[in-house]
């Protein structure tokens, strides 16, 4: 699908360009820094092709590779009334064991990683709920609350929990958030980590008799979603938003790849192999055709719209295009009323 771009469009990709160069792009001596970056074309062949080797049989197997975990009995801390009802935090302890045992204690060094987080907005009796999942760079409460249409969906009777992924918001160690990251190994953990946390948290919703669950995430978040959708059986909905698709297209787009343009198309294609253990374009979407629908926005240059049509078309869902980037979402009102028309759809409230 083709769309023109107009000039808030043309606006909105130049202030992505300025965070790609400010915050996404590494430099060279980050690079250099990094074992896994720091290898040559075929170095790189060949560690790709052992890990593609390694996760890749686990792409038909997936109850095999996510255990489906206990319900989370997290602790809850009231934070603040809230229109008809009230702010809670949920915090609870990560069962997560790392499959690759040479990154274990590494992986449990990250202390805070060690518990989950979310925050959920509740009338205070069991509503559907929405989850809703940010992006890179992420997870704080606060901003997540206003990046997101919280009180839309709250004054329209539903309940809403903001869910953090690893490594990122409380669960954040120092730096920058170590997922996803160069090593496919850590961001396969990270992944991996995702969706046994946020199946304990959807344990813990339906076993307090919430009558149905749905998942909303941007960027990574939008990722994110995707793959739950592919992944849990019972989810209502899954819409992703400015989507990240695929993560070897990414590194493609970046420039990550070194060596001689047959080299970099082998390493795009085992990269892409080899995270097909927790990508959302390996497993056919498990929600109802109702609930599925992916956002994008023509203007993105972060995760262009390359990415949420290749979603789309996998997840077999429509896609509604607004004007805007991936940070100047100009016109999201049109993408938010097409979220209203599929939740009126479901029967959550009257549109």
């Amino acid at each position: 699908m083709r769309t023109r771009r107009g000039p808030l469009d043309v606006l909105a990709s130049g202030v992505d360009q300025a965070m790609q160069v400010f915050a996404l792009t590494r430099s060279k001596r980050s690079r250099q820094r990094s074992t896994a970056e720091s290898l040559g074309p075929e170095a790189r062949v060949e560690a790709l092709s052992k890990l593609a080797a390694r996760y890749g049989g686990f792409v038909a197997k997936p109850d095999a590779f996510f255990p489906d975990p206990a319900a989370a009995e997290p602790n809850l801390r009231f934070v603040r009334p809230y229109a008809r009802g009230r702010v809670v935090d949920l915090v609870w302890p990560s069962a997560y064991e790392p499959y690759a045992s040479e990154l274990r204690d590494a992986y449990h060094g990250w202390e805070s990683n060690r518990r989950a987080h979310a925050r959920l907005f509740t009338h205070g009796r069991p509503r559907p709920t929405v989850a809703l999942i940010h992006g890179y760079l992420g997870g704080n409460h606060g901003l997540e609350e206003r990046v997101w249409p919280v009180r839309w969906l709250f004054d329209k009777g539903l309940d809403v929990v903001l869910f953090v992924l690893p490594l990122h918001g409380e669960r954040r160690a120092s730096g920058r958030p170590k997922f996803p990251s160069s090593d496919p190994r850590l961001t396969i953990e990270g992944f991996r980590q995702f969706v046994g946390d946020f199946r304990a948290l959807h344990a813990y919703l339906r076993a307090r008799e919430v009558p149905a669950v749905g998942a909303m995430g941007m960027s990574l978040g939008g990722y994110s979603a995707a793959l739950l959708s592919t992944l849990v059986d019972d989810l209502a909905f899954a819409i992703p938003m400015i989507p990240l698709a695929s993560i070897a297209d990414f590194a493609r787009d970046g420039d990550r790849f070194v060596g001689t343009a047959s080299q970099q198309r082998r390493q795009h294609a085992l990269l892409e192999e080899t995270l097909s253990v927790v990508s959302p374009l390996s497993r056919p979407c498990l929600v109802p055709r109702a609930g599925r629908l992916v956002l994008a926005a023509r203007g993105d240059r972060v995760t262009p719209m390359t990415h949420a049509q290749r979603l789309a078309h996998h997840l077999d869902a429509p896609l509604e295009v607004f004007t805007g980037g991936h940070l100047l979402q100009l016109g999201r009102g049109r993408a938010f009323h097409a979220v209203g028309r599929l939740l009126a759809g479901l029967g959550w409230f009257e549109a």
